[in-house]
This record gives structure tokens, sequence and C-alpha cells, in this order.
């Protein structure tokens, strides 16, 4: 453990003997003796951290190795493993575990198991690096923590975590702090860049509540300086985070404030983000910590959920982007509403998966990811998504898609590919801002060949538009997939997914068009998450999905291929044929009663908008 610096000074880990101080252990164990008697009782060693509170490393030692394991795993008092099971059982209702069995009395017989409880979980599991190789040896504090972190049921709750989180947050920045809507998610991502500044973080918790919003915004400065961005770009950036920066309810607490938050709210704030988010920035790469809270604060703004036409991208759908594309470290890809840069995210992860070196990793961060973004404050949530994991922020643009300058600079890097999901038309005098005229704008950005997919309104697919007309004169449209009714959920927005081939006429290129009806991704919803993978569906459907499309597959009642011009629908319920063998005596007795219903009163009762549609079709 020494020489794996366990016992460092100043590395925030704290190892305790056969005891702990922490009173959230001294309960979780204080009927925990191996003896089943009832008393308290302790392992070896219970390590924990500063970065993490949420995360303990416990030892059970024995020194005959024939006392590492018994058969049944039921034998507390006498067995490593068996022991440092039974105390991690108890830790877990807590805490994620991971609980380390070691026997043996010289450095030749040593013997060491490596187990991982996730929090809440019923049974524990082996630890397993990267590659999925079982880990038999001790290791550094950080690589526990880091292959603990990459498991899914990890994973998963720290997901769910990170959402009740971000519901406490915006309750205290909205009731506290009265921070506006649009600048709460401003608020959290640069309060993460300001503690990725390490002197503001270790400094924070003691400057006055007079001094700490100019720390704080000269600390996102201090960062943005080592990020390699033009002047230009900085200034835009900071001009957001310059308004947060003298907001006067951040300042000096008043009067009733002190009584609750006397060293300010501001630095209530900064706290509380310093221990619940920023320990997971370094390690859970792929997590699109700014997305992901902006998509919850836009959940509880008042009116209009669409006001500006932003409609955040599920992260489940960016990753199928990437997948759909089959995206790799030789492309260039662009968004050109590029919003929090979830797309651009999503590809960079499943491009540095690919790459061999670190010349290539390098290039992929630094030359292949684009994007733009027009407005300020998205921009700024954007940049600091990308500067939060050390990338492609060199190749951000703050500027309309329909700059003529923009557009000539980014066409210089010939992207591949391209990924979008533009800002929906409020209305019908929106039409020259039709969703189609992004998608075209980005399939001129692309080399010939190059591939574009985007996620827009299914009016897009069966209403006529000149736009429709134009894409088809200049690009290929090779596959549209429904999707479910509810993807954007609490926005009412039922859209599908094109997939077009750049700088080929369709005409030209005389193909079919495969169309797929993609209803059904796995996910509910539910009262306090919003849309979620609860049964863990999404995989098994993701992969069958990606593989229907890649091999361009034929299914009763899934896809269908397509002759289709300009002026017909873009649907697969245009074209395909129904499953009549997936179809139930009740599914008929449902619709004809509510057919009938329907004449009877005029509406179908208890039936939403999806389920008219859906006995429509039928």
């Amino acid at each position: 453990m020494r020489s794996h610096e366990y016992y460092g000074q100043d590395n925030g880990i704290t190892v305790e003997e056969q005891k702990s101080e922490i009173a959230k252990i001294k309960s979780l164990l204080s009927k925990a003796s191996k003896n089943g008697k009832g008393n308290s009782g302790y392992p070896e060693f219970i390590i924990s951290n500063k970065k993490d509170v949420n995360f303990l490393i416990v030892f059970e030692c024995k020194p005959d190795v024939k006392k590492h394991e018994s058969l049944g795993r039921n034998k507390a008092m006498e067995f490593a493993v068996d022991g440092v099971l039974h105390y991690a059982k108890h830790l877990a209702k807590h805490y994620t575990v991971v609980a380390i069995a070691v026997s043996g009395a010289t450095k030749s017989s040593l013997k060491i198991s490596n187990f991982l409880y996730p929090a809440g979980a019923a049974e524990p599991k082996d630890l397993v690096n990267e590659s999925g190789s079982v880990v038999k040896e001790l290791i550094p504090f950080e690589d526990y923590y880091r292959l603990s972190s990459f498991d899914p049921d990890v994973a998963k709750k720290r997901h769910a975590d990170l959402l009740s989180f971000s519901r406490e947050l915006h309750e205290l920045i909205w009731t506290k702090a009265k921070v506006s809507e649009e600048d709460k998610p401003l608020l959290v991502s640069g309060t993460l860049i300001a503690l990725m500044n390490s002197a503001f973080g270790k400094t924070f918790t003691a400057l006055p509540a007079d001094d700490l919003q100019e720390s704080w915004l000269g600390a996102i400065k201090k960062e943005l300086d080592k990020s390699n961005i033009p002047q230009g770009k900085k200034d835009t950036m900071i001009q957001p985070y310059s308004t947060i920066a003298v907001h006067p309810n951040l300042a000096k607490p008043d009067t009733r404030l002190a009584k609750e938050y006397p060293d300010g709210v501001f630095k209530e704030i900064i706290s509380r983000i310093n221990d619940n988010v920023w320990p997971y920035i370094n390690i859970y790469h792929d997590f699109d910590v700014v997305g992901q809270f902006y998509g919850e604060f836009l959940k509880y703004t008042a009116g209009d959920k669409k006001a500006l036409g932003i409609v955040l991208t599920p992260r489940h759908i960016a990753e199928l982007f990437s997948l759909l594309t089959n995206v790799g470290p030789k492309d260039v890809v662009l968004d050109i509403c590029a919003g929090t840069c979830g797309f651009l995210i999503s590809a960079m992860q499943h491009m540095l998966k690919q790459a061999v070196t670190d010349a290539e990793r390098m290039d992929i961060k630094q030359n292949r990811l684009i994007g733009i973004e027009n407005n300020p404050k998205m921009f700024a949530l954007a940049a600091s998504n990308m500067i939060l994991r050390g990338d492609g922020k060199a190749n951000l643009h703050q500027s309309s898609c329909f700059d003529d300058d923009i557009i000539a600079a980014v066409k210089k890097s010939k992207p591949t590919i391209g990924m979008l999901n533009p800002p929906y038309a409020q209305s019908k005098s929106d039409a020259e801002l039709h969703e189609l005229y992004f998608v075209k704008q980005m399939l001129d950005c692309l080399k010939r060949g190059g591939t574009g997919i985007a996620i827009v309104p299914m009016s897009c697919a069966i209403s006529p538009s000149p736009a429709r007309e134009e894409l088809m004169k200049h690009h290929t449209l090779e596959a549209v997939m429904s999707m479910p009714g509810e993807l954007f959920y609490p926005v009412g927005t039922v859209t599908c997914i094109m997939v077009w081939t750049s700088a080929i006429p369709h005409k030209q290129s005389g193909k079919k068009t495969w169309f797929g009806y993609w209803k059904d991704d796995g996910f509910i919803k539910t009262k306090n998450k919003g849309r979620i993978d609860q049964y863990e569906k999404w995989p098994a459907v993701r992969d069958r999905w990606v593989e229907m499309f890649r091999n361009r597959e034929i299914h009763a009642g899934e896809s269908v291929m397509q002759h289709v011009t300009h002026s017909d629908e873009w649907c697969a319920e245009a074209y395909m044929e129904t499953d009549y063998s997936m179809l139930a005596q009740s599914d008929f007795e449902t619709v004809v009663r509510n057919y009938a219903m329907f004449k009877l009163l005029g509406a179908p009762p208890n039936v939403g908008s999806d389920d008219v549609e859906d006995s429509a079709d039928d």
C-alpha cells in the first residue's frame, strides 16, 4: 500500500485500520461482527477519499493462503474473501465498495482477489479492467476508482444521483440565488471550469463572500488562457460568465440569507458542485455533464419548453448517431448546431476507442471535431463542455451556420460526417429557417460521398416543402427512421432520423430508400427521472437497429425499401406491410371499441394522440 502511495501526503486518501471515525460507516458496521451476534465489526483496513465521499476500499487479510476463500463464501470469520464480502455487503447499502481479500505471508505466496460491490447492489462482482480481464493484484487507488467508475451498475447509480442532485441544485439556485433560467447552466459550467484551476479549488472555501465572484471569473479566464483558444473566441466565451460574476444575489448575503448561508449562497453552490459533480469529470469522459445539467434545468423552465427552438438530444440518440455513421478515427465530424456538443462528444469517444497511437488521439481532439453554435450562451456551454475534457474547443465557432465566411473555413477541413439536431421552426412564418434547410447546409459542407445524419420533426418527412426538392436535387436520401413519439419528453415533438449521402443527387444514385419503424427504444416515462432505460432494454434494441440499418434488412412491421421522390412521404408508415402475426385478438378489439366510442362521442376515451395515430394505422 505504501509503494502505491496510499499513505502519501495531501493526496486526499484516508487509511483507517480496524476502525473508522466516519459516522455513516460506524452506523453501517454497528451490527456487522463476523460472528453474527449483532455486535459491531470492522475490516482490516477502510480507505476513503475526499474526492468522492461515496466510494470506499476495504481489506480483509489472512496469513494462510489456504484460508483465502471458502467454497460457499459463507465463513466470514475464517476466510479472507468471505470476510471482506461480509463487510462490503453492509457498507454497500450506502457506498460503492471495492472489496480486497489478501492471503499469504510472503511476496511469492501472496494471493489477492478484488471485488466490486456497487451501491445498492444485491451481489458483488469480480473487478475487471478495461479489456474485461479480472484484476488479481493490488493497484493504486486512482486505478481502483477508475475501474469501478466504468462498471455499468456504478455508472447507472451515478447517473441517477447526478440527476437527483441537479434537481436539488436547481432549487437552491432558483429559491436562494434568484438566477435566471438561461443563466443557471452557465453558473454550473463556469463553476466546473473554475474548479479546474487548482488554486481556486483549494482556496475558494476560505475566500470572503465579497471576493468570491471576482476570483471565480478570474479562475475561468486562467483556464481559458491555458486552452489555446483564439482571443476572439475567449472574449465571446467570457461575456456570458461575466454577467454571473456581477450578479447581486451571489455576492455578500443579505441579513435573511446570512443566517442560513453565512458565507453566501454562491459559496454553497460551488461547494455542492465540487462535492457532487467535480469528482467525476476527469474519469467519466463520455458523460455529457453540462448537457445533462442543462437538460435537467430545461425541465423546470417556466412557460414554453421549446423557447428559442432548443431541443436537446437524448444521450442515447447521440450514441446511436455515432454507430449509424460508423464514425472512425480518420473521419472529420461536423455539427452546425452544436448545442452543448453532445454529438461531438459522443463521436469523439467512438473515435478515441479506435485510435491506436497518442498521435492519432491528439489528431482527433485537435483537428477532427468541428462545431458551430449561434447562441452566445449555448456556445459558452459547448466550449466549456469540451474544455472539461481537454479537447476540441479550438474548432468551435460562435456564429450562424449560414455565415459564408464560417462555412468556407469549415469546408477547408473536408468534413466526412455531419450530425445535426437543428432548431425546430416555431411557426409557418419561419419558412427560411425550415429544419431541412439546416440539413441541406450541413450536407453542403461535407465532402462528396460523406454521410449526414439529422433528427428532425416528422413533419419534415411528410409535409410538402421546397427544401425537400432542393435536398434531393443535390444529395441522396439513404434512410429515414420513425422514432418513439415521446423521445423528447416532456417536449411533445414527434421525430424521425434522416441519413443522407452528400453531393450525389438522389436521382443519379438510383437508390431505394430504407425506412425503419423504430418506435420502441425500451425507455419508459418515470415521475421524477423523465424517460429512462429502467429495464436495460436499450443495448439490445440499439444493436438490432444498427444491424438492420447497416445491412438494409427488411422485416414485416419494422422496415421496408422504397423508391421515393421529393413529393412522396418519407416514413416507414406509408409503405410498410403490417406484420399480422404480431397482432392479437385484443388489438383488434381495442381498435373496434375505440372506433365505436369515437363515432358515439366524437373522441376515443382514455386514448392519447399516439394511440389515435396507431389505431388509424391499424
